[in-house]
């Protein structure tokens, strides 16, 4: 059995009840009931099974428009702060069409949640048609992918993507992941700045603030 997204009934911005003006765009959250995933919305897995926190995007995000984290909040609470800011989100993939939810190696890679895995281990793949969404909301006016595009792989999974955005001079810029993989580069700015030492957390606002567009960066 192929394994589809988690919230691929959201994938389509179909359920959206407002005209947004952001979109945030992840890579793939896998929706099989048995390998362990207890998310309950987009990167609704914020802590790891030992409680510990491994995905800051819901601490970050309200952050930038001068709220507090909901890290710790509910679906229904995350959904919300999304209509008030007129935020809309969606991933690049959509479903694994070879992956097989019989094989545990499989399950295991998929469990990881790691970019990295769906990127060595499949090759088949049903995508989010972006540029799709975007002429269906004309009413978007900033794009946002939380990752890195360097990557073959993922760069050319949003060539056409970044070719319309280009076009219709739509801008569309790469955050600095949420995860815990960020903790990489936050380390590293913290080893060349001893009296300007930054939490994860913070180390990604600072970056996320960079870039997000000026209307709402508080």
């Amino acid at each position: 059995m192929p394994c589809p997204h988690r919230f691929a009934e959201y994938l389509q911005l179909e359920k959206l009840t407002f005209e947004p003006t952001t979109l945030i765009i992840g890579t793939f959250n896998p929706g099989w009931d048995n390998i362990g995933n207890t998310a309950q919305w987009f990167y609704g897995r914020t802590h790891d099974n030992n409680g510990n926190q491994n995905n800051n995007f819901w601490d970050v995000l309200p952050k930038l428009y001068g709220l507090p984290s909901l890290i710790n909040s509910t679906s229904t609470q995350w959904k919300q702060f999304c209509v008030n800011q007129k935020i809309a989100i969606t991933d690049i993939i959509a479903n694994i069409e070879d992956a097989d939810q019989r094989s545990a190696n499989h399950r295991s890679m998929l469990s990881g949640y790691a970019d990295d895995d769906i990127v060595q281990h499949f090759f088949d793949f049903d995508l989010v048609n972006l540029v799709r969404l975007l002429r269906r909301n004309s009413t978007i006016s900033n794009v946002y992918i939380t990752r890195s595009t360097t990557e073959a792989f993922w760069r050319n999974k949003t060539w056409d993507l970044k070719r319309y955005c280009e076009v219709n001079r739509l801008p569309v810029k790469s955050l600095l992941t949420p995860s815990g993989y960020a903790g990489i580069q936050q380390r590293k700015h913290n080893r060349a700045n001893p009296n300007n030492q930054l939490s994860l957390p913070d180390y990604i606002l600072t970056s996320w603030r960079a870039k997000w567009h000026e209307t709402q960066n508080k």
